[in-house]
């Protein structure tokens, strides 16, 4: 069995506006005096983002258990300032002035930035997945390359920017191709490989130190973990839980029989594969991650499962994880729960939902095997599992 962490941002908005607003320091002080403190909740980039950091974690329900209870202590907190929270990947707008968080490490790197600085307005969903080596963090890190594109349409939740739909489904990914070290990682012969690869890339672009090496999945560089990075921040803590569950499995299973890891997909497929999941998550077709040609989104999907199923049995997920997965193709993913928000109640509807969305499900109505829990949203036309 394998230890997995949670890696969730979330974005504090105006009520009224949607517009971030630059509360975080206060948000956190009012955390700590319910426990959640500094080793638990992180300032991010942005005076409008806060960072939960999970403790290492070994079953899905002391997992669920701990994502309810910050979530819930996180929007009380919000709203005593008149603030939503929103996990979401992108906020609906975005203010004209950037909101940086003071410290000397961001400052750099927003000088680095430039403009960007002002356009950075993304929230992602990290996991962490305990590896025993680096050597096994190396052959793990090779075979998630080709998961990468069907995770990142899981849990695409970005489609808005500046007051607009996008026409995406993870307008935070294509935000992210922007920097120097996005999207799908290299192949690598061991960990000696890595680590001159890393240097090397040291005082360019957009990388001051290891810990902003930006691609889609990476070895941690403070912690013996496998860091997936590919996904948007979640609205429901159940598409967080799934997420999680399904990296830990991708992980398990590649270190099940290294020997046998083939080696990924070609480059050039891989970043298109991740600009299309991008473009259209869930709702077309995707690269299918083992015949390299577009298939339905739900064949992608079944392809994970079936890959992953003895990993998922031998820790005990194959259930729950089927069933979030039918939930997710049933009720849609993110982009699409946000659009019918706006489409029925514009503005305020999607306020509305955001708020209620980020703590909808306590741990106990979490979706047992074929059936959905009692906060789920209207059901919308999906392709199924079957």
């Amino acid at each position: 069995m394998l230890t997995f962490g949670i890696e969730e941002e979330f974005v504090l908005l105006d009520r009224a506006t949607l517009v971030p607003v630059p509360i975080a320091a206060d948000i956190q002080r009012g955390l700590a005096t319910f426990g959640f403190g500094p080793d638990i909740v992180h300032s991010e980039f942005l005076r409008c983002q806060v960072e939960y950091c999970s403790p290492v974690l070994m079953q899905f329900d002391e997992a669920a258990q701990a994502l309810w209870d910050f979530r819930s202590v996180l929007a009380a907190c919000a709203e005593e300032y008149g603030a939503v929270v929103a996990g979401v990947g992108t906020s609906f707008m975005n203010p004209v002035r950037p909101m940086v968080t003071e410290n000397s490490r961001y400052r750099e790197i927003a000088e680095c930035i430039g403009l960007l600085a002002s356009e950075h307005y993304i929230n992602g969903l990290h996991i962490h997945v305990g590896v025993p080596s680096r050597e096994a963090g190396i052959v793990s890190l090779n075979f998630l390359r080709r998961w990468l594109p069907t995770v990142l349409a899981m849990s695409a939740n970005s489609p808005y920017w500046c007051g607009q739909d996008t026409g995406f489904s993870s307008w935070r990914a294509i935000q992210y191709r922007r920097w120097s070290t996005a999207g799908c990682p290299p192949e690598f012969v061991d960990p000696t490989d890595y680590d001159q690869r890393i240097q090397a890339l040291i005082g360019m672009g957009i990388t001051p130190d290891e810990g902003s090496i930006s691609w889609s999945a990476r070895l941690s560089a403070r912690h013996p973990t496998v860091e997936v990075r590919v996904a948007d921040a979640q609205l429901n803590p159940s598409t967080t839980l799934l997420l999680a569950l399904l990296i830990r499995a991708i992980v398990l299973t590649s270190m099940a029989h290294p020997g046998t890891v083939k080696p990924g997909q070609d480059p050039e497929l891989l970043d298109a594969a991740l600009w299309h999941a991008a473009r259209y998550g869930l709702s077309a077709q995707l690269v299918h991650p083992l015949h390299h040609s577009l298939m339905p989104a739900s064949e992608a999907v079944q392809s994970l499962l079936d890959t992953m199923q003895q990993a998922l049995e031998v820790s005990g997920d194959l259930a729950i994880v089927t069933a979030l997965t039918e939930q997710l193709l049933l009720v849609g993913t993110g982009p699409d729960r946000q659009r019918l928000a706006f489409n029925t109640a514009g503005q305020k509807g999607l306020a509305s939902f955001l708020a209620k969305a980020v703590r909808s499900e306590s741990s106990a109505h979490l979706p047992v095997a074929g059936h959905l829990g009692p906060n789920d949203p209207r059901p919308m036309e999906s392709d199924s599992l079957s």
